[in-house]
C-alpha cells in the first residue's frame, strides 16, 4: 500500500492573504549576496542541576548587517536581533531572570509554555521597565516542542516583535530522545524563523511608517533574521522546526521539485503519528516540525524552498552517508481529556479585525472562567464573510488544546496532538477542547500581531473553586504613563496603534460596566 502524500494546503485559495488586504509580494533588496542561514546560539545556562537550571533573558538594543550598507538597528534577546535558542528538558525547574536593558517597558511571554497567569505567562500584566530585572520560576512539564518566546505589551506587542523580539524555546523529553530522527542542532536540525520586514532610508525599520491595522506586510523576507539564506546540506535526512513568526504574512511553502516534506510535530508537541505533505501553509505564531529526506540527489545540487512562487531558502546538496532510518508510525500519543457532557460548550468568536465577542479588549475585564484541570469544548468562529473576511490564527495562553472538528468535520491531516494556535477561515467554526494545568488570568487573542493590539483579544480566569484567587491586573493609564515617561512626552501623544488610547481607553469604562457579567460563559 503506498502512503498517502498530501498535495495541497487544505485551505481554499480565496482565504489565503495574498487575495486580501494590501498584500504586498516578496523581493530581495539590490545588491543582498547569497548567504549561510544563521543558526541561532543555543543559550548557556547561568547554572544546572540535576533538577534546576537558571537562564537570563536580556532584552537589548542593537545593530545588524541585514543589507548592504549602513546597519540596521534592531532588538533581540541576548543577541542584537531575535534571540538565542532557549532549550529545557522536561521535568526541571526553571528559573529566569528577565533583564530589561531597552528603554521602554516591555513582556516576556512564553508562547506555548504551561506556565501560571498572569505574570509568568508575560502577557500585558507583566511589564518589565527600562533598566529593571525580574525573576520568574516554574516547571517544565510538558511534553517535547518548538515553544517560542516574544514581546507582547499593551498594546504594543507587534512594534516590539517587528524590532526583532522573538527567539525560540525547545522543550526536550525522553520520548523525543528515542526517536530515530535528525537532532544534531545546526548541522540536520535548522529552526526557520519565519518573518517579514520592510526597510526605509538607511535600511532602518520604521513600524509606524508601515503600520496597518489589518496586518502589517513587508516586502523583504527574513528568516531567521537572514535575507537569501542557503543551507549546506551534509546528511541525508534534515529536520526544519518553521516558526511562524510574522506579524500578518502567511507561509505557503513547498519545495520547487515537490519534494515530500514528513511532518513529525505541531505546535506543542509530535504528531501521533507523522503526515507526509509536499505542500504546508505556516499562519502567524504556528510552529511545524518536518523532516525532509535528501536521498534522491547528489553532491552539487541545489533545492530550493519557495513560499508560492517566491524562493525563500536554497539547500546545497555536499557529500552525506546513506541514512536507512525510519521515522515510526508512532511518534506520540496525546492524553485526551475527557469532556463533562453537561458542560456548556464555550462560543468565542473574532469579529472584525479588533473583537471578540463583539467586544474589544479590556485590561481589566475578565471575559469568561474555567475551573483549572477541566477540560471544556470551545466553539470558535470567525464570523467574517468570505468577501470582506481572512483567516485568523487564534491563540490562547497556558494551554494546549486538541482540535475536535472544523465546521463538523474532520480536523486537517496535521492539526492533531497539542496546538496553541489554530487558524480558522471566514464563516467557519473550529471546536477545540480545552483544558488548563495551571492556575491565572490567560489571554486568547488573534495572532495577526495588529489584530490582537487593536483589540481582537480577551481574558479567561482559570480558577481553584478550593483555593480562590484575586489578581491584580495592569490597567492602561499605569502603562501610558510608564511609555510616556520613557519617551519625554505626555500621555496623551503616547502612539499605541490600533487600541483607543484617549483617556488611557482600552477598552476601560466598558471594563467597569461588564466587570459583573465577565463571569458568565453562557
Amino acid at each position: 500500500m503506498t502512503e498517502q502524500v498530501y498535495t495541497d494546503y487544505f485551505i481554499e485559495d480565496e482565504d489565503f492573504d495574498k487575495n486580501h488586504f494590501h498584500y504586498k509580494k516578496l523581493s530581495i533588496p539590490e545588491g543582498v549576496e547569497a548567504q549561510p542561514l544563521a543558526v541561532p546560539p543555543v543559550l548557556a545556562p547561568d547554572k544546572e542541576t540535576d533538577t534546576d537550571v537558571w537562564f537570563t533573558i536580556e532584552s537589548m538594543e542593537g545593530e545588524s548587517q541585514i543589507l548592504p550598507g549602513k546597519k540596521t538597528k534592531t532588538w533581540g534577546y541576548n543577541a542584537p536581533l531575535l534571540g538565542q535558542t532557549m532549550v529545557v528538558s522536561r521535568g526541571k525547574r526553571v528559573h529566569v531572570t528577565l533583564k530589561n536593558s531597552l528603554s521602554e517597558l516591555t513582556t516576556y511571554h512564553w508562547h506555548g509554555m504551561d506556565v501560571p497567569g498572569p505574570i509568568t505567562d508575560g502577557g500585558c500584566h507583566a511589564p518589565v521597565y527600562p533598566g529593571e530585572e525580574k525573576q520568574i520560576e516554574f516547571v517544565c512539564d510538558q511534553p517535547a516542542a518548538l515553544t517560542w518566546l516574544h514581546a507582547h505589551p499593551c498594546p504594543s506587542t507587534a512594534a516590539q516583535v517587528w524590532m526583532g523580539l522573538a527567539m525560540g524555546v525547545v522543550v526536550t523529553d525522553d520520548n523525543e530522545a528515542k526517536l530515530p530522527i535528525p537532532k544534531s542542532y545546526g548541522v540536520d536540525e535548522f529552526p526557520v524563523i519565519l518573518q517579514d520586514r520592510t526597510f526605509h532610508e538607511d535600511n532602518q525599520l520604521d513600524y509606524r511608517a508601515d503600520y496597518d491595522p489589518m496586518g502589517v506586510f513587508a516586502e523583504t523576507p527574513l528568516i531567521n533574521g537572514v535575507v537569501r539564506p542557503f543551507v549546506d546540506v551534509t546528511t541525508q535526512k534534515v529536520r526544519l522546526l518553521f516558526l511562524g513568526g510574522s506579524n500578518r504574512r502567511e507561509w505557503r511553502l513547498h519545495f520547487d521539485d515537490d519534494l515530500v516534506m514528513t511532518q513529525i510535530a505541531g505546535d506543542d508537541s509530535f504528531l501521533p503519528h507523522p503526515v507526509k505533505m509536499t505542500k504546508i501553509l505556516v499562519t502567524p505564531g504556528e510552529r511545524l516540525q518536518v523532516v525532509v529526506d535528501f536521498a534522491n540527489y547528489k553532491e552539487g545540487d541545489v533545492v530550493n524552498l519557495y513560499t508560492d512562487d517566491f524562493k525563500l531558502i536554497e539547500f546545497r546538496i555536499h557529500k552525506f552517508e546513506k541514512d536507512d532510518s525510519v521515522i515510526p508510525d508512532t511518534l506520540f500519543e496525546p492524553e485526551i481529556p475527557e469532556v463533562d457532557p453537561s458542560l456548556p460548550v464555550r462560543k468565542v468568536t473574532m469579529d472584525y479585525h479588533n473583537q471578540m465577542n463583539g467586544k474589544m479588549f479590556a485590561m481589566q475585564r475578565i471575559d469568561m472562567r474555567q475551573r483549572v484541570g477541566q477540560a471544556e469544548y470551545w466553539d470558535v468562529t470567525n464570523t467574517n464573510d468570505k468577501k470582506h473576511g481572512m483567516l485568523h490564527p487564534f491563540h490562547i495562553h497556558g494551554t494546549h488544546f486538541t482540535v475536535v472538528s472544523r465546521n463538523g468535520g474532520d480536523p486537517f491531516p496535521n492539526e492533531y496532538g497539542y496546538k496553541d494556535t489554530i487558524s480558522v477561515r471566514p464563516g467557519e467554526t473550529v471546536r477545540l477542547r480545552v483544558e488548563f494545568p495551571q492556575l491565572g488570568v490567560f489571554m486568547y487573542h488573534c495572532h495577526i500581531i495588529e489584530h490582537e493590539d487593536a483589540g481582537m483579544m480577551a481574558q479567561i480566569e482559570i480558577f481553584d473553586p478550593d483555593h480562590p484567587k484575586t489578581y491584580k491586573l495592569m490597567d492602561m493609564e499605569t502603562l501610558t504613563k510608564a511609555f510616556a515617561e520613557e519617551k519625554g512626552i505626555k500621555p496623551e501623544e503616547v502612539w499605541m496603534p490600533g487600541m483607543d488610547t484617549e483617556g488611557y481607553g482600552c477598552g476601560m469604562e466598558e471594563a467597569k460596566s461588564d466587570s459583573t457579567s465577565g463571569a458568565s460563559h453562557h
